[in-house]
């Protein structure tokens, strides 16, 4: 498989679905902006969010994929035996998820309370429309766990490119709610959003579905049985949630510290911020963790721990060439980027400082976010996922810490700052754990690029802090003008990058036709 060419193909689809995320949450920013109604729907969405990123882009493809890789290479290619382990998966997820729906709706109450932490001096009839939003958006949570469930099957057949589509149906689900079902009156807007998301959830499964269809796949619903496979299968998912969702968890407690400690749209600060932090980390963070999980497997399964070896190193090399000069761009040229982007209707130029400030502090992490997605494969292609969750439960008690003892006096910038604290701690122990087993080390190569690409990303970074004066004046003005501003400075970053690159030796033409040539073996 080219590793280049496979993480283009998902991130070119998860371009276009983070592209429309932005067109989502600029509308939202317009239509609702930073309130009470925009805190209220974001709690709401926070534990599909959770979910959606535990299961569909994390736990049940960790503990999936390789099971179900592994039994299409022992029946030489035949996928029979591993549908039929998939059709038993189902089976026994699918009473569950139905039951664990039914208790959220049920809970609702309390699950609110806990996600916001009552909020902050509201009353009882707003504290009761965060629930009803909540009450709204719960069936996702059945519709997205189904969707993990046939996106890795459909991952394992090295069909990536249909699983990477589907956050697109949402996306262009919640943009038609905006623009046709908005409201002079917030709360009904903020309303609409929630309905609009278990549609969109939904739409998705219908999708996967059909693509399942089309590859041959079509599971039938078996009486539940917890048969071996199923067994290891559960056991398995349980850590890998925890070790795969650190980043999400953390940003839970942090949303519910916020959201009882801080004043009124200090949610909205940190989801606008993490939104655009998660456009880089989407792109590439979730694109290496899809094709190096199978990848790795296959290789461990052949034996070829050399060849498993290289081609996490690679992954380490390419996310480190792509991260380093998002994060000097969002950290230096956040207050451009937030103002073109949401500054206009309900959004005011407080809002933009406010939000720009908190993208800095989530931005330090952003290198760790994505160094996660390539060292955890490392751990579940050898079927551990006892390892990433001992690790993540001190990423996670280092992040509330962190929200405690900073919040106060950083305000909504503390949050951010103590997930991107906890993030670092956690590939710090994931790559210790690695190195200690022999499981991962730092070839050459890798070795000999990282400082310089820290280097580049430095470089690019100083000449785009003297070009923010020049870019902050076209931030505000008309979309074309807003639009065509942002995109003369992301390519001016991107000249001043590639430029920096072949200056500090960090790549060399040659290195990148031959890095996007090569074959991991």
């Amino acid at each position: 498989m080219n590793l280049v060419k496979a993480l283009g193909s998902i991130g070119g689809l998860t371009l276009a679905s983070r592209v429309l995320g932005l067109v989502r949450d600029s509308l939202f920013a317009r239509y609702v902006g930073a309130s009470f109604a925009s805190d209220a729907f974001l709690i709401a969405f926070r534990l599909p969010n959770l979910f959606r990123a535990l299961f569909a882009e994390g736990a049940f493809s960790a503990a999936f994929v390789p099971m179900f890789s592994r039994k299409v290479g022992e029946a030489d290619g035949d996928t029979r035996p591993a549908l039929s382990f998939a059709e038993e998966a189902l089976s026994v997820l699918l009473p569950v998820l139905i039951a664990m729906t039914a208790i959220m709706e049920i809970a609702a109450f309390p699950v609110v309370w806990a996600l916001s932490g009552g909020f902050n001096d509201v009353t009882p009839d707003q504290f009761a429309y965060a629930v009803e939003l909540s009450r709204l958006t719960f069936p996702y949570l059945l519709f997205i766990s189904l969707v993990s469930l046939l996106g890795g099957i459909l991952n394992s057949l090295q069909r990536y490119w249909v699983n990477a589509a589907a956050p697109i149906l949402l996306n262009l689900t919640l943009i038609g709610a905006l623009l046709f079902f908005h409201h002079d009156d917030v709360l009904m807007t903020a309303r609409n959003q929630a309905i609009a998301v278990s549609v969109a959830g939904a739409a998705q499964l219908i999708w996967l579905i059909l693509a399942a269809r089309a590859a041959g796949v079509r599971l039938r619903i078996r009486r539940p049985r917890l048969s071996p496979d199923v067994k290891k299968l559960l056991a398995l998912i349980g850590p890998a949630a925890a070790g795969a969702g650190a980043t999400q968890i953390n940003l839970v407690i942090s949303t519910a510290l916020a959201a009882s400690l801080l004043a009124e749209g200090s949610v909205s600060y940190i989801y606008y911020a993490d939104r655009l932090n998660q456009l880089p980390l989407g792109l590439i963070g979730i694109g290496l963790g899809t094709v190096l999980l199978p990848t790795i497997a296959r290789q461990l399964g052949a034996g070829q721990d050399g060849a498993a070896m290289h081609t996490q190193n690679r992954g380490m090399e390419l996310a480190l060439f792509l991260t380093l000069p998002a994060t000097a761009a969002l950290v230096i040229c956040g207050a451009p980027i937030v103002a073109a982007l949401f500054q206009h209707g309900a959004f005011t130029a407080d809002d933009t400082v406010r939000t720009a400030q908190a993208l800095a502090a989530f931005s330090i992490g952003l290198p760790a976010y994505i160094l996660v997605k390539v060292l955890t494969p490392g751990f579940y292609a050898r079927s551990d996922t006892k390892s990433p969750v001992r690790f993540a439960t001190i990423s996670i008690a280092i992040n509330l810490i962190g929200n405690l003892a900073l919040i106060v006096p950083l305000k909504h910038m503390g949050p951010p700052l103590a997930t991107a604290i906890a993030a670092w701690v956690n590939v710090a122990l994931l790559y210790r754990a690695l190195r200690k087993r022999g499981h991962f080390a730092a070839d050459a190569q890798l070795s000999r690029r990282v400082w310089r690409l820290v280097g580049a990303a430095l470089a690019m970074g100083a000449v785009m802090f003297f070009l923010n004066d020049l870019f902050t004046p076209y931030t505000t003005g008309a979309w074309t003008i807003r639009t065509s501003a942002m995109l003369v400075l992301v390519g001016a970053g991107c000249i001043v990058y590639a430029a920096a690159c072949f200056a500090t030796g960090a790549f060399r033409p040659s290195d990148i036709r031959s890095l996007v040539r090569r074959k991991s073996t």
